[in-house]
């Protein structure tokens, strides 16, 4: 389940030309089950309508502290009531009201008098954004425990490119969700494979799978935000998410390589990685010319990093694998369990459509070493991600 469902959020908006990205963050968190306050101040309404985010919001907008004649202190309200507040774009100036607490309309006032986490994201030209004044301003937030998301580098408003685009909507709830997430692995070191292995045939052509990376990805992504400290060991760096360490390999012998390195001081391996079974006997150096007639491709085995692991898994290690199946689905999944002695094994059907590979979502059946099974229908597999480390954090033994 998402961090956000069920929670309040107060979503603010501010007089930068980004307004209209927050349109889709009010209208993703309210996807994932959260009640969503819009405060827009002025300068917003001259970017954005209102209609818009009352229409896409949970409750109508609050634009004035006199906006709603039946409350005399909104501001109060709305700070006591939010699980968090989240302003995009934050503007340069609303960055330096909220240093040095100055309230000047409904969205400041609702930013002095709540006590629930802030996370802003920072939008504005380059050379503001690069003026030491907000720099030190954006500083200052950041010790004070706000969390600062972005900004990125990009086309900007006056048609050039540089720093100070406001990150994605997807990244901004992704940082609202760490936030609200609970800490349940601070402490720990957490090891992710994902993406597919690439077994070369020559130079320029390899044997490989149709996985993306996406499931590991997503799990790497979870884990850092439930405090753990990430390695994430890929054939597919470019989704690695910021918190956590990447080890970029591209074939079965490299991954079993570094995954051998990382994984005695591990408190959780987490297999996601698709690792090819078998690779080319004989690869060679050069291109093999077509002219040349069909090569003969002998095959032989690679590592079985799953069984390695589950043969040298030191006390209190929680050992997840992965098993992607197109038959016979629970059989294949208990044999894996069982033979690799595995805590946990998460399989899915990838001949169902939607299901594993190169998809955004997944539909996942977790069985544990004590007999339990859990069927988790098709959803993102960023919430197939939580799934699973639910379970690792509560096979987890307590820290000392």
């Amino acid at each position: 389940m998402s961090p956000v469902r069920g929670r309040c959020i107060v979503l603010g908006v501010t007089g930068g030309i980004a307004a209209y990205k927050a349109a889709e963050v009010c209208r993703r968190l309210v996807g994932a089950g959260a009640h969503v306050v819009p405060v827009l101040t002025a300068g917003a309404l001259r970017m954005v309508g209102e209609t818009t985010f009352s229409a896409l919001a949970s409750e109508p907008a609050v634009t004035s502290l006199w906006s709603d004649p039946s409350s005399a202190i909104p501001h109060t309200s709305l700070g006591r009531r939010a699980d968090a507040v989240v302003v995009c774009p934050a503007t340069a100036r609303l960055i330096s009201d909220l240093r040095t607490g100055r309230s000047g309309d409904v969205l400041t006032a609702t930013l002095l008098a709540t006590r629930a986490p802030v996370i802003v994201a920072p939008a504005m030209h380059t050379e503001m954004w690069e003026q030491p004044s907000v720099q030190d301003n954006v500083a200052v937030l950041a010790e004070r425990g706000v969390t600062i998301v972005g900004p990125v580098e990009g086309p900007l408003a006056g048609g050039d490119i540089g720093s100070g685009r406001m990150a994605e909507p997807a990244e901004i709830v992704t940082a609202i969700e760490a936030v609200l997430t609970p800490q349940s692995l601070a402490g720990r070191r957490v090891l992710v494979t994902s993406g597919g292995t690439r077994e070369p045939i020559d130079a320029v052509r390899f044997v490989g799978n149709r996985s993306s990376g996406k499931q590991g990805a997503a799990v790497a992504s979870e884990a850092a935000a439930r405090g753990a400290e990430v390695v994430l060991v890929t054939t597919e760096p470019d989704r690695a998410p910021a918190a956590a360490r990447v080890v970029a390999v591209e074939t079965a012998a490299e991954m079993a390589a570094a995954v051998e390195l990382e994984a005695p001081g591990a408190d959780a391996v987490v297999m996601a990685a698709a690792v090819a079974d078998f690779r080319p006997a004989r690869p060679a150096g050069t291109k093999l010319k077509k002219g040349l007639g069909v090569p003969a491709l002998e095959l032989q085995p690679t590592r079985d990093i799953l069984a390695s692991l589950g043969a040298s898994k030191s006390p209190g290690q929680v050992l997840v694998g992965f098993a992607a199946e197109t038959e016979d689905l629970e059989t294949n999944a208990l044999i894996k369990l069982r033979s690799k002695n595995l805590d946990v094994i998460v399989a899915n059907d990838v001949s169902k459509e939607h299901v594993g590979f190169g998809h955004d979502t997944n539909e996942i059946v977790m069985y544990t070493a004590d007999g339990a099974r859990h069927h988790v229908p098709l959803t993102t597999k960023q919430e197939a991600a939580r799934v699973v480390l639910d379970k690792v954090a509560a096979l987890m033994p307590e820290a000392p």
